[in-house]
């Protein structure tokens, strides 16, 4: 993402990619429920959120081909998937809940869904200090 934005309409960036990530094993989880020995995964999104919002800090490599390590940048942050700890096992093996994974996929869908809401009111400000409030028309 262009260095144009502020830190905020980053974040939100970084918010909305790691929750589509979040949203797709979580719906794994779900078609997987009747998967006889599928162990249910789970996404550190809270750390991944964490080293998004650190990235400022890091020191940036300069690269001269996007196939150099360190050539990723802010839009490439990316959650670990594990398997979820927490999960019981059923006789045939497999660990998902599909009524705690329905509820976690709705839960992460209203977030999306507040993100989406917080970036366009920023981006609609933006656009209004560009249009509108500079004075001389």
């Amino acid at each position: 993402m262009s260095q144009f934005f502020d830190p905020t309409i980053r974040a939100l960036n970084n918010n909305l990619n790691l929750r589509l990530q979040e949203q797709n094993v979580i719906a794994g989880n779900i078609a997987n429920a009747d998967t006889p020995g599928y162990k249910a995964k789970a996404v550190s999104f809270e750390q991944a959120m964490r080293d998004a919002l650190n990235l400022e800090e890091n020191v940036k490599l300069e690269t001269s081909s996007p196939e150099h390590f360190g050539s990723k940048g802010a839009d490439a942050v990316e959650a670990d998937v594990y398997d979820d700890p927490n999960g019981i096992e059923t006789l045939d093996g497999n660990t998902v809940d599909r009524a705690a994974e329905m509820t976690k996929m709705k839960e992460n869908q209203i977030l999306y869904n507040a993100s989406i809401e917080s970036l366009r009111k920023k981006l609609g400000m933006l656009e209004y200090g560009v249009t509108e409030g500079g004075g001389n028309k």
